[in-house]
């Protein structure tokens, strides 16, 4: 049996910036917030963190940071993937050599790739390294979509334990819960397919949602993992028009927007991201009323 990494909610964590780099000292603040509010994983790096913005020295800083912050409480997770294999691996080696718990590797994006491109990509980042991989799908971003048959391969590599799966596509995520062994992690990439890929077998959610609301993303998942499907319903129901919110621009513009809204100093987004629209705003605020998070 492949061990899991984590079950429950990993924050995709945003990464504030000052003009000059990573505001660490900000950052060390919300990776306390996580733990003392539930979170049961640290995504570092990853899309909401701008990681592709981030050059390799910082991107690493980062990883290392948050690392060392954790200590051991909960599983950090590295966002390594990339377009280029041999950067991936490097990556990769680097986030195990700080001390990772597991890797979160993307589909190539631009260049894409055959499903038997897929696979040859993955198997060498994993076989470079000896902690847990878990594949990201995001054909809406990338371009490329991981099929579930080509999951299962890849499921057969012995630290291949698990996917985020962010591809919409719930017929596709059953088809992937039917042919893969109850050993591959199935996660959302979704906020609001939390509870339906759940119900598919699903064991936890890596989640934008949860920078602003993490202790009701991590009930969520645990109240369905433990059987009370009505309360974990309306968890995942009350947060609907939140998630639209967060999503009406793209991520991670929203998010951080909200953060600074409840008074973290997330600093400015990089370039070609740029400040949220006073129309995004206003359904922002709007919903985080409705939430709860704003008076």
């Amino acid at each position: 049996m492949k061990k899991t990494v984590f079950k429950g909610s990993a924050v995709a964590i945003i990464t504030p910036f000052t003009e000059n780099g990573v505001n660490f000292d900000e950052l060390g603040r919300l990776i306390e917030y996580h733990i003392e509010n539930n979170t049961d994983a640290i995504v570092i790096c990853g899309t909401t963190g701008e990681a592709s913005t981030m050059p390799d020295e910082e991107h690493c800083m980062a990883i290392k940071y948050t690392v060392d912050k954790v200590n051991g409480r909960i599983p950090v997770i590295a966002g390594t993937g990339s377009n280029d294999t041999p950067h991936a691996v490097k990556l990769s080696r680097f986030a195990e050599s700080a001390g990772a718990d597991a890797i979160l590797s993307v589909t190539p994006y631009y260049n894409k790739a055959t499903q038997e491109g897929l696979i040859k990509h993955f198997t060498a980042i994993a076989d470079a390294i000896s902690i847990p991989v878990i594949l990201y799908n995001v054909p809406s971003r990338t371009g490329c979509n991981i099929m579930p048959e080509t999951a299962k391969k890849l499921s057969k590599v012995k630290n291949i334990v698990g996917i985020k799966e962010a591809s919409g596509n719930l017929s596709q995520v059953a088809k992937l819960a039917s042919i893969c062994d109850d050993d591959f992690a199935i996660y959302s990439g979704n906020d609001d397919q939390i509870l339906p890929i759940l119900s598919l077998g699903g064991i936890g959610v890596i989640s934008v949602v949860a920078n602003v609301a993490p202790k009701e993303t991590h009930d969520m998942v645990y109240k369905f993992l433990e059987g009370n499907i009505e309360e974990a319903k309306k968890l995942q129901l009350d947060m609907i028009e939140l998630c639209d919110a967060l999503f009406c621009e793209v991520n991670p513009i929203p998010v951080k927007a909200a953060l600074k809204l409840l008074g973290w100093n997330t600093g400015s987004l990089r370039l070609p991201l740029t400040d949220i629209s006073e129309k995004g705003m206003a359904q922002l605020k709007e919903a985080m009323t409705n939430y709860g998070l704003l008076k």
